[in-house]
């Protein structure tokens, strides 16, 4: 099972891929788009959008994840993450992907043991698990792993409900 994570934003979209085969699970890629916050939102959108159509057809997966939107105090910030979920969405729709989504507090315990794990305990253990050489950086390609690799190894019922 090829996998991609994204973790959603306008300003910073990571995005991570993990190839999952007897067992063991491997990094495929990862890394990160930024675009500039005076850039016009619907050309930040199209990067979004361009980057994972892009990512779909070089890595051909079974799934594009995401990790469910967590609404704080900013709802700029909500409806900003939100966009950005809608281009990766369009994305994988497009090129007929299945998508799932996973609540940040399911990803942590999956990959951390504990669902209020911080950013850095994720960077650590999805180095450990996939066996990087470092933990991936920055933080949102970590977390994108880390959405990636809670797919990956979820049981095939649960994967459906996401």
């Amino acid at each position: 099972m090829k996998v991609v994570g994204i973790d959603p934003g306008t300003a910073a979209c990571g995005y991570g891929i993990v190839q999952g085969s007897a067992g063991r699970l491997r990094a495929i890629a990862h890394g990160w788009w930024q675009t500039p916050a005076d850039e016009r939102l619907e050309l930040r959108l199209k990067t979004i959008y361009e980057g994972v159509a892009g990512l779909i057809a070089e890595h051909a997966p079974d799934a594009v994840v995401l990790e469910e939107s967590f609404v704080g105090a900013d709802a700029r910030i909500a409806l900003s993450v939100g966009q950005a979920r809608g281009a990766v969405l369009v994305a994988a729709a497009n090129a007929g992907v299945a998508c799932a989504e996973y609540a940040p507090a399911r990803v942590k315990q999956s990959v951390c043991g504990y669902g209020r794990a911080d950013k850095h305990q994720v960077q650590r253990m999805v180095k450990l698990i996939l066996a990087l050489p470092e933990a991936p950086t920055p933080s949102h390609a970590a977390d994108a792993l880390a959405v990636a690799i809670c797919h990956a190894l979820a049981p095939p019922l649960l994967r459906m409900a996401g």
